[in-house]
């Protein structure tokens, strides 16, 4: 834990991480990761020996894991100078961050259960090269690093225009008073900081569905300041990570948290998109008898479609033994909706954010107790003394309560991720890139999914030219139009 945090606009020169001393058994994972990572280990061959982002800055907010490790030196292998951070306040693996900083492949700032103050003090560190220079591109998750350096400049011109320097007590958001409180110090060292940051990033890539809502709201109302590719949408990542990572990570983390058995039990799954989807067949083949909850009447229809009761949560409280939120949407189970839960039930959230589980809510209720049953594990007893059982304190429980998604799944997601940083690169002088959230294109998006093939003993049918013309498709691909939904 850091007593006092540096001055916001300095950057460290080296590295902030827990332990050190775990580099070695790091390092291990790390050798046994590269071989179910295909794809990037694939793009280090095909791409690593000209070297593409050779001195480029690229700075990362993604959670610090084993997995991410692999991406990580996959970009230095291409050249780039790389600087880390998490996106999560509780999902760095330490060991996976002392191997990075023993190899020197990336400064990383990031280690397991940082405070708010020390999660964005991290996040500015990971944007600040040593010599105040910024990232020429982002590698982002959720988009912190992105909403950072927005706010930045927007505080940056209303100071230069008025005077006004941001106030941290303006906003109840524990989260946002960082962020306000980082800008204020940053204006009385440099009053361009974030201006001049965001003018030299030539782009950001984007991971998850919240950070793409975010982008694209900001391409809507015109304050998008520069290129976002949206990984999350490609084929090889929506349908991939987050469909059949969370089928594994998600009972991963509920296991590994209580110990409890799945079968027999009662789940309920608040949404039913890709993330909803893997994660209710993975209770269901569990054995717990799953029932989902849906706003949106085609993703409703797909559940029960699939076997799954749809049902209103309101109507399940009483009787459900685990209640996961998927939705990336926020206020999804309140303090009221955990009052009338049974004794012992599981609450845990494998959306992105925090906001989708009334934390706020459960720690200011009159009579409520927390005990702490293990780190990332809380049993809150109510006024009547039954408890709840709430997992990472509403953030991504495989990741706070596990290790997140397998390595091979995402090798899928990094690829893209790979990928994107290279195309964002080549075009930066070709004016093929606006300020504009774009998608991957669908060779790019088969590419991917080809380097991954072999491992999984995937022989591919090949189209005769006959039938590639019959379909009205290249002999090689893609295969699909860019309005197909797989």
């Amino acid at each position: 834990c850091l007593e006092r945090l540096s001055t916001p606009s300095r950057a460290m020169t080296d590295s902030k991480v827990k332990d050190m001393s775990l580099a070695e058994f790091g390092r291990k994972e790390l050798d046994l990761a590269e071989v179910e990572m295909p794809g990037l280990m694939n793009t280090r061959a095909e791409f690593g020996p000209k070297k593409p982002l050779q001195g480029v800055r690229i700075m990362g907010s993604l959670h610090m894991t084993i997995q991410t490790a692999v991406l990580i030196e996959t970009l230095y292998e291409l050249g780039a100078d790389v600087r880390w951070c998490s996106c999560n306040i509780f999902s760095t693996q330490d060991h996976a961050a002392a191997a990075v900083v023993a190899k020197k492949t990336s400064k990383v700032f990031a280690w397991k259960g940082e405070t708010l103050e020390e999660y964005w003090w991290c996040t500015v560190q990971a944007l600040t090269w040593p010599d105040g220079k910024g990232p020429q591109m982002i590698v982002d998750d959720g988009g912190d690093a992105t909403l950072l350096i927005h706010e930045g400049v927007k505080r940056e011109k209303e100071f230069k225009e008025t005077g006004k320097v941001p106030d941290p007590e303006s906003t109840d958001n524990d989260e946002f008073k960082c962020i306000l409180r980082i800008i204020a110090d940053s204006l009385k060292e440099d009053p361009q900081k974030w201006t001049k940051m965001a003018a030299d990033c030539v782009g950001v890539s984007e991971e998850t569905t919240t950070g793409v809502h975010r982008l694209y709201e900001m391409e809507k109302n015109g304050s998008l300041l520069f290129t976002a590719i949206n990984v999350n949408d490609s084929c090889t990542k929506s349908k991939f990570d987050n469909l059949y990572g969370c089928k594994h990570s998600l009972p991963d983390g509920i296991m590994r948290a209580t110990d409890v058995m799945l079968a027999g039990k009662t789940a309920v799954i608040c949404g039913f998109g890709d993330v909803g989807k893997g994660s209710a067949r993975a209770m269901q083949a569990a054995g717990a008898r799953t029932i989902i909850t849906e706003i949106d009447p085609i993703c409703a229809l797909q559940a029960a479609m699939e076997g799954f009761q749809v049902a209103k949560l309101e109507d399940v409280l009483s009787f459900g033994d685990i209640f996961i939120t998927t939705t990336g949407n926020k206020g999804i189970i309140m303090y009221e909706h955990m009052e009338k839960m049974k004794n012992n039930a599981i609450v845990g959230n494998i959306g992105h954010f925090d906001n989708e589980i009334d934390l706020a809510g459960l720690t200011k209720a009159a009579g409520v107790v927390r005990q702490n049953i293990k780190p990332q594990v809380d049993r809150w007893v109510k006024k009547d003394g039954k408890g709840i059982i709430l997992l990472a304190e509403g953030r991504l429980l495989n990741l706070g309560c596990a290790t997140g998604h397998p390595s091979f799944v995402m090798s899928c997601s990094f690829t893209n991720q790979a990928m994107a940083q290279l195309e964002i690169w080549a075009n930066k002088d070709t004016k093929k890139f606006e300020k504009k959230v774009y998608i991957l294109p669908k060779n790019l998006d088969e590419k991917v999914a080809r380097l991954h093939l072999a491992h999984v003993g995937v022989n591919l049918t090949q189209l005769s030219k006959e039938q590639a013309d019959y379909i009205g498709v290249p002999v090689d691909g893609p295969y699909k139009p860019e309005q197909y939904r797989y």
